[in-house]
């Protein structure tokens, strides 16, 4: 149950971040509220987590695959560039991740 709260935690900062956007500086009520409201319930859903998960790892997961997403989102939806470079960055990203849960089993 505790990975089921963080997905949910990373799905509602990734909607959050990606109405960021939308918000035009602040100056759109509707995206702004939903920007408020993503994030508080990722930070919830985090918080609750975070009572059976190490807050290494979930912090890890939760700022990696988020990271991750909203660059895809951006590329995707804002046709923002993803390079060669900005790969390698994700790469490096889920690199780190997956190391921090390899080191926890351990």
């Amino acid at each position: 149950m505790p990975y089921v709260l963080l997905g949910f935690a990373i799905a509602s900062e990734v909607c959050a971040t990606s109405c960021l956007k939308l918000t035009d500086g602040y100056t759109r009520l509707l995206p702004t509220i939903a920007v408020v409201i993503g994030y508080v319930v990722s930070f919830v859903l985090l918080g609750r987590a975070l009572t059976q998960i190490p807050v290494s790892v979930a912090y890890a997961v939760w700022s990696g695959v988020g990271t991750a997403a909203v660059a895809g989102i951006g590329a995707a939806a804002f046709g923002e560039p993803l390079g060669w470079l900005q790969w390698t960055g994700i790469a490096l990203i889920i690199v780190g991740v997956v190391a921090l849960n390899i080191h926890r089993a351990h």
